[in-house]
């Protein structure tokens, strides 16, 4: 059994597509961001960085894994799925993984800071992050065009990537001229186990995030 400690983020939803895609078995601990619970001593007992998601592996002596990478990596090396091993394809999928935790996570969070939350609208912070959002969107759009998925086969670097592309909207940008991230997209959202993963620990009214109205959770 796995525990997860996880919030209806990208960054959580990466962990709970991949427990869904991978059928591991697993029970969702919600963590209340907004009430401050990823700062308690308990969960910073298991990260430190007080940041969500970690998982517990009951069956490997309580094992920890914090980080939505490592905690990709970790089930995919477990489980024997959604990683290849030959190493040359390995290492497309850990180099796409490193793309999207590096590059699109990161300044995505920024786009939402500055456009959504900022109490201050800064603009050239504002298109500073936006543009730098739709550069690396139009990355996956050019890489898609030949590419069915990121590298060859379905992986964990689809799954990382798309839990955070599938909220472009609220990042205030538009791909509407990125037809093959698009078609990717859809693909993706079309899996019946992806898009559970999407729904941990509550589900987001979609349509409301991507006109940009607030988050809405319903159980």
């Amino acid at each position: 059994m796995i525990e997860l400690y996880t919030a209806a983020t990208p960054n959580g939803w990466k962990a709970s597509v991949a427990l869904e895609e991978m059928q591991l078995e697993y029970v969702v601990k919600p963590v209340n961001l907004m009430e401050g619970e990823q700062k308690t001593d308990m969960f910073l007992s298991l990260n430190p960085n007080g940041r969500i998601p970690v998982i517990v592996d009951k069956n490997n002596g309580d094992f920890v894994v914090f980080e939505s990478g490592a905690i990709m990596l970790y089930l995919a090396e477990m489980s024997g799925k959604f990683l290849p091993t030959c190493t040359k394809k390995r290492s497309k999928v850990m180099q796409w993984l490193m793309f999207q935790m590096a590059g699109v996570g990161p300044m995505m969070g920024q786009a939402n800071v500055f456009y959504r939350y900022f109490p201050e609208k800064i603009q050239p912070a504002i298109d500073r992050y936006q543009n730098e959002v739709s550069r690396l969107l139009k990355v996956l759009d050019t890489h898609l065009n030949d590419h069915e998925y990121l590298v060859d086969d379905y992986s964990i670097a689809d799954m990382a990537n798309w839990c955070w592309v599938r909220t472009y909207g609220w990042s205030g940008v538009s791909i509407d001229d990125m037809p093959n991230l698009n078609r990717w997209r859809h693909s993706i959202e079309s899996r019946p186990l992806a898009r559970k993963g999407v729904e941990v620990p509550g589900k987001i009214d979609k349509d409301k995030l991507l006109k940009g109205a607030k988050h809405v959770v319903t159980r």
